[in-house]
């Protein structure tokens, strides 16, 4: 079995994000590669966050149930899935926007062997609750942006 692996052709991993999909650009998700989901896979968690922020963690975008695939496009949520509230208070992909300096973004994918309970009022807390004990597997893309 493949190791879970998340790709982005937009950026490198701990590479630099481009404006397109920040605040300072278009703000819209970049597309990302899917490779090596588990057999039993019911579902996959994308959650993005800055660890960096002023405040503590702040996320970014939280998108649950998405079906087992191999490409998110740009721009675009997955057919079924579910956007959660991010801590711009949204349903949606918040980008990259650090008041000042260099931050880093966390793409966090996982494999889960269920689908979530959870509605579009579901932060990420109650994501990440929800999701303990069912977890196949979880890769990391990391990406910075500089304002």
């Amino acid at each position: 079995m493949s190791e879970l692996k998340l790709r982005s052709n937009a950026f490198e991993n701990e590479g630099d994000i481009p404006d397109k999909y920040t605040c300072m650009g278009e703000d819209i998700n970049p597309p990302f590669d899917i490779i090596g989901i588990p057999e039993y896979t019911r579902s996959l968690v994308l959650i993005i966050d800055d660890p960096d922020a002023p405040m503590g963690n702040w996320d970014h975008w939280i998108v649950f149930n998405i079906k087992p695939v191999s490409r998110i496009e740009e721009n675009s949520v997955p057919e079924g899935a579910v956007q959660g509230v991010n801590d711009f208070g949204r349903n949606s992909y918040g980008g990259p926007c650090p008041p000042q300096g260099t931050h880093r973004y966390m793409f966090k994918l996982y494999a889960l062997g269920i689908t979530l309970n959870l509605d579009a009022s579901a932060k990420k807390i109650d994501v990440e609750t929800a999701m303990k004990g069912h977890i196949l597997a979880e890769t990391n893309l990391v990406g910075s942006y500089t304002k």
